[in-house]
C-alpha cells in the first residue's frame, strides 16, 4: 500500500515546542516500516501557519496525488498537523473516502483500516452532516429574514426593469427597461395579446433580454406574474408551503390594480390539454427542418376523444424561431406533410447507393431496430409498473374492484399490442433490407400507404437525413401551401 507521509510545522511552533519537520518524518518511517507498508513520498510544509488548506502548497500536491490514484494511505504525525481547522478536516476526509484512500494518526493512534478508525471517520462524518444542515438552515433563516424585510433575492442579477450595483441592498429602477415592463403589461391587457404575440414584438424592434437574449412565452410569461414589479418581495417561488410575498423596499413599476387584473385574466384561460404520444405517431419528428433558417421543428401533439371513444390524435410541426418573431414558416400538420412528402419522392430522381454503402445500410437498419426495441420495452415496463399501481389502489380501498378491472383490462391489452409489436422486431437485419436507392425509391412509391407507423418511422430513419420543408401563403392565395423543399438521405 503506497504510503504518503505529510508534515507540517511552523516556525514558532518549531522554536517553542521543537515539532522539526526531520523529527516527525524519522518517526513516520519507522512506523511504515513496521506496519510493512510501501513508502511513496513526504509531503512537507515547513514554516506555514495549519489555519487552512489553500495557502499550503505541498497539501494541495498531495490531495492531487490522491485523486489520481498515486497515493492510498497517508500518514501523519498528529491530526493538528493535517489541519487545525473542523471544516478542513471534514472536507479532507471526504476527499479521503471518496477516493478509497486510508489515514492514519502516529500520536492518535488513527488507522482507518481498523474498527476504531472507521469509528473516527465515521464520527467525522455525522459532525460533517451536522454542520452541512446548519449551514442550509441558517442561510435559509437569513434568506427568509431579508425577503421579509423587503430585501430582494437576485443574488447575481436584478430583475428585468431594474439595476443593482455590488455592494447596494436595494435595486434601482432602470427606466429604459421599465417601458419595456409597462409595455408588456399593455399589450397583455389592452392589446389582448398573448404571450407569443408579445415576444415577437419584442423581438422585432430588437428588444434584449436581461441576459441579451431574445424574448419567448415563458420570459414575457414571467414579467406578467412577478409581483415585484409592483414593489414587493417574494420568497421560495418553488415551494407552495414556504411561499411568501413581502412589502419590498425598492419602487414599483406597475400598480397593483393592473398586476392583479393579469393574473385574474391568466387564471380564467383554459389551458389546452396535450399528451405524449409514441414517438411512432409523429414519424417526421426529428427529421423536418424550417426552409428559411434551417432550424430543426417542433412537434406538438393534442388529442380529443371521438364519437366512438376511440382518442384522436393530431401532429403539427412549427418552427421554433417563429415565436421568437424570428422567423416566418407557418406551423403545418403531419397530414399535409405526408402528402407533399409523398409528392416529392414521387418525382424524385432514381439514384443507386454504391456497394460499399450496404454494409453502412444494414448496420443502420440494426441500430434502428435497437431503438425501436428499446423504445418498446420501455413501454411495456412502465405498463407493469402501473399494473403495480393499481393493484396497491385496489388492495388498499382506493378503488374499486370494478375500476380495478377496468385499467388492469385496458393496460393489459395495450402490453400485449407493445409485446407484439416487439416480437415483429428482426433480431438481425434481413438480407433484403440491403436495398439500392433506386429499390428504397421503388418500394416506398408503391408501399408507403401500406406502412404502419412504426414502419415509418424505421424507413425515416434508416435512410432520410433531412426533409426541408416551407409553409407560407403565395400571392393571391387564402392558405399556406407547405412545400418540401428538399429530401437529403445518408451520405453513402
Amino acid at each position: 500500500m503506497k504510503t504518503a507521509i505529510y508534515v507540517r510545522v511552523s516556525t514558532e511552533e518549531q522554536a517553542k515546542e521543537g515539532y522539526s519537520i526531520r523529527a516527525q518524518i524519522d518517526k513516520l518511517k519507522n512506523y511504515i516500516m513496521i506496519k510493512d507498508w510501501e513508502f511513496y513520498k513526504v509531503y512537507a510544509d515547513e514554516g506555514i501557519s495549519g489555519k487552512n488548506i489553500k495557502d499550503r502548497p505541498a497539501i494541495n500536491e498531495l490531495i492531487a496525488d490522491i485523486k489520481a490514484g498515486r497515493v492510498h494511505n497517508i500518514l501523519v504525525y498528529k491530526i493538528d498537523r493535517l489541519t487545525r481547522s473542523t471544516r478542513d478536516l471534514i472536507d479532507l476526509t471526504d476527499i479521503f473516502r471518496e477516493q478509497h484512500c486510508a489515514f492514519n494518526s502516529l500520536m492518535e493512534s488513527i488507522d482507518t483500516q481498523t474498527a476504531s478508525g472507521r469509528m473516527f471517520l465515521k464520527i467525522i462524518g455525522i459532525f460533517a452532516e451536522f454542520e452541512r444542515e446548519n449551514i442550509i438552515e441558517r442561510i435559509t433563516l437569513a434568506c427568509e429574514k431579508k425577503a421579509k424585510e423587503g430585501y430582494s433575492l437576485s443574488y447575481f442579477t436584478a430583475p428585468y426593469g431594474y439595476d443593482r450595483q455590488s455592494g447596494e441592498k436595494v435595486q434601482r429602477v432602470n427606466p429604459i427597461e421599465a417601458e419595456t415592463v409597462k409595455e408588456i403589461y399593455a399589450m397583455y391587457i389592452d392589446g389582448n395579446m398573448p404571450f407569443n404575440a408579445i415576444a415577437r414584438n419584442l423581438n422585432h424592434r430588437n428588444i434584449k433580454t436581461k441576459a441579451g437574449a431574445t424574448w419567448c412565452a415563458s420570459t414575457v410569461k414571467g414579467i406578467l406574474t412577478n409581483p415585484v414589479y409592483i414593489g414587493k418581495v417574494r420568497y421560495s417561488v418553488y415551494n407552495k408551503e414556504r411561499y411568501f410575498e413581502a412589502e419590498g423596499k425598492h419602487e414599483a413599476i406597475i400598480s397593483e390594480d393592473l398586476f392583479y387584473e393579469v393574473q385574474s385574466r391568466m387564471g380564467k384561460l383554459q389551458n389546452k390539454s396535450y399528451t405524449k404520444r409514441p414517438r411512432e405517431d409523429n414519424y417526421f419528428s426529428g427529421t423536418v427542418y424550417c426552409g428559411l433558417c434551417d432550424a430543426k421543428l417542433r412537434t406538438h401533439t393534442n388529442y380529443k376523444i371521438g364519437n366512438n371513444g376511440e382518442q384522436i390524435h393530431n401532429s403539427n410541426y412549427s418552427c421554433p424561431n417563429r415565436v421568437k418573431g424570428l422567423c416566418d414558416n407557418s406551423t403545418f400538420s403531419q397530414k399535409k406533410l405526408e402528402t407533399v412528402f409523398q409528392e416529392h419522392m414521387k418525382s424524385f430522381p432514381d439514384i443507386t447507393i454504391t456497394d460499399d454503402a450496404l454494409l453502412e445500410e444494414k448496420s443502420k437498419q440494426d441500430s434502428i431496430n435497437n431503438l425501436i426495441r428499446e423504445e418498446y420495452e420501455n413501454a411495456i415496463a412502465k405498463l407493469d409498473k402501473k399494473a403495480k399501481d393499481i393493484m396497491t389502489l385496489y388492495l388498499s380501498d382506493k378503488i374499486g374492484f370494478e375500476d380495478y378491472t377496468k385499467m388492469n383490462t385496458a393496460l393489459a391489452s395495450e402490453k400485449t399490442e407493445y409485446v407484439a409489436r416487439l416480437e415483429n422486431i428482426p433480431t438481425e437485419p434481413e438480407e433484403d433490407i440491403l436495398l439500392t436507392r433506386e429499390e428504397i425509391l421503388t418500394d416506398f412509391r408503391e408501399n408507403w400507404v401500406l406502412l404502419t407507423n412504426a414502419e415509418k418511422l424505421q424507413f425515416l430513419q434508416n435512410y432520410i437525413e433531412k426533409i426541408t420543408v416551407v409553409s407560407k401563403r403565395e400571392e393571391g392565395q387564402t392558405q399556406n401551401m407547405v412545400k418540401v423543399l428538399k429530401v437529403k438521405f445518408y451520405d453513402k
